[in-house]
């Protein structure tokens, strides 16, 4: 099958119309009128610390690189990422770098479908399941398409924002 032919069908079916619960709120809470009991909860900063994970987005980002080997010029001369970006990635451990620049880093290091999840999940990010943009670099990932000239055809010819323009 053609790969944009599968690539229209898989948008097809994410993104027709789905069937929804009518008649279905939630009930709006006062929640300064109400007083809550903590003596039996956790602490907040239990929480946090249970169930933080270790890898910020940079620790994640360069485990992989060193996992494949790589040189960072490899992975940012691949996708045209600026060399400055990257040093910045790289030097800054609070630096949040925006999700496209994750999704080119992602390309470059031909992550397959839940290791770009993972990426950028790191970040605070994901790709839903009701955009056009999100659906076909989700489905680049699935099939394996790392080549970004490829994945801007299939989004130019959605009428989506390019990649690394």
């Amino acid at each position: 099958m053609n790969i944009k032919k599968k690539l229209d069908e898989y948008l097809k079916l994410y993104l027709e119309p789905k069937k929804h619960f009518a008649g279905v709120f939630l009930k709006k809470t006062n929640f300064e009128s109400e007083s809550f009991a903590c003596e039996d909860a956790i602490p907040i900063n239990n929480y946090i610390e249970d169930n933080k994970e270790e890898d910020t987005f940079q620790t994640k980002l360069f485990k992989l690189i060193d996992e494949r080997g790589l040189k960072d010029s490899d992975v940012y001369n691949k996708v045209n990422i600026d060399r400055r970006l990257f040093s910045k990635i790289r030097s800054n451990k609070d630096y949040h770098p925006s999700k496209d620049t994750i999704i080119l880093l992602g390309i470059a290091l031909e992550l397959d479908e839940s290791g770009i999840e993972d990426l950028l999940k790191t970040a605070s990010y994901f790709l839903p399941m009701n955009t056009t943009y999100d659906l076909i670099i989700r489905f680049c990932f699935k099939e394996h398409i790392y080549d970004l000239n490829k994945i801007n055809e299939f989004l130019y010819d959605h009428n989506c924002k390019l990649l690394n323009e």
